[in-house]
């Protein structure tokens, strides 16, 4: 079983942005109640990452308010984006069968939670950036960094894991 508080939390999503894979394979073995904890993390910071950009939007037009868009992020932000990545790291495992590299289940599922938890400060940039800023070079950039990010967390994690224990 993996000790999360070893290294702490902070240090290994900043040190996911450099080792993801390494950092995905310390924690493998972590128990089911820990990854929903990750995932239901890094939702509730993607939903305040949110929050600025709705914000000036609620400012910009004032006949959808702050909280009926902030309800609206909330619902599909808390309640179901987790059931999308559960369904999503389920599919990468069984797609995963198919080629010479499978992953387990649990283990697509700590790869994914893990990446959208290790991105989750870019996301609070990005989100800073559609408030303050709005749209524009800076806003993609912020975005695309994020993105990108993810991506390459994700993808080093599952690589990271399909080698045997």
């Amino acid at each position: 079983m993996a000790v999360m508080d070893r290294a702490g939390i902070v240090p290994r999503i900043a040190q996911s942005w450099w080792a993801p894979g390494r950092v995905v394979t310390a924690l493998r073995g972590t128990p089911e109640r820990v990854l929903i904890v990750i995932l239901m993390a890094a939702m509730l910071i993607f939903l305040v990452a949110q929050a600025p950009g709705h914000a000036r939007a609620a400012h910009l037009d004032p006949s959808v308010p702050l909280e009926a868009r902030m309800g609206g992020a909330l619902l599909a932000v808390m309640f179901m984006m987790p059931l999308l990545a559960y369904a999503l790291a389920e599919l990468v495992a069984f797609l995963s069968r198919l080629t010479p590299w499978p992953v387990a289940s649990q283990d697509s599922r700590l790869a994914l939670f893990w990446a959208l938890l290790a991105v989750a400060p870019a996301m609070l940039l990005s989100g800073l950036t559609e408030g303050f800023a709005g749209p524009g070079a800076a806003l993609t950039l912020t975005r695309v960094v994020a993105g990108l990010g993810f991506l390459v967390i994700w993808g080093a994690g599952l690589r990271a894991l399909t080698r045997k224990a």
